[in-house]
């Protein structure tokens, strides 16, 4: 649910835009936003997405990654599209035709998104 909807009950077209970047981080890593399980402790997903993708530490170790190395940068590109769309502030969010025209055309330069709502700024630990 977009930050704007759940705190104000603000909700637009660029809510839509949060939503599917949500849902593409949830295919992408095989797990639901409401319970990732990141390793042996819970953390959000936007969390975890936000920090592996600027420390470009993203794990291809889930098991539909297996046997798709050749398939990374088209993944990367998709986190930072769905990135783009989980953006905090609104304004920044794409609309969904640029998404479209992201996805459709991998020669397009994508801009480097701020960070998502909901974003833990510390890590999580199991020690907490």
């Amino acid at each position: 649910m977009a930050p704007e909807y759940a705190m104000h009950g603000q909700f637009s077209v660029k809510s839509d835009v949060f939503s599917f970047g949500v849902l593409v981080l949830e295919i992408l890593n095989g797990q639901k936003n409401t319970c990732f399980r990141n390793g042996e402790y819970m953390e959000d997903l936007l969390s975890y997405a936000w920090r592996n993708w600027r420390r470009n530490s993203y794990k291809f170790d889930r098991p539909h990654f297996v046997g798709s190395s050749g398939l990374v940068p088209d993944i990367m590109r998709c986190i930072h599209i769905a990135l783009l769309c989980v953006q905090e502030n609104i304004g920044d969010r794409p609309t969904m035709a640029a998404v479209v025209l992201m996805l459709s055309s991998l020669s397009l330069s994508l801009p480097v998104p701020s960070g998502p709502a909901y974003y833990t700024h510390g890590d999580i630990s199991p020690e907490i």
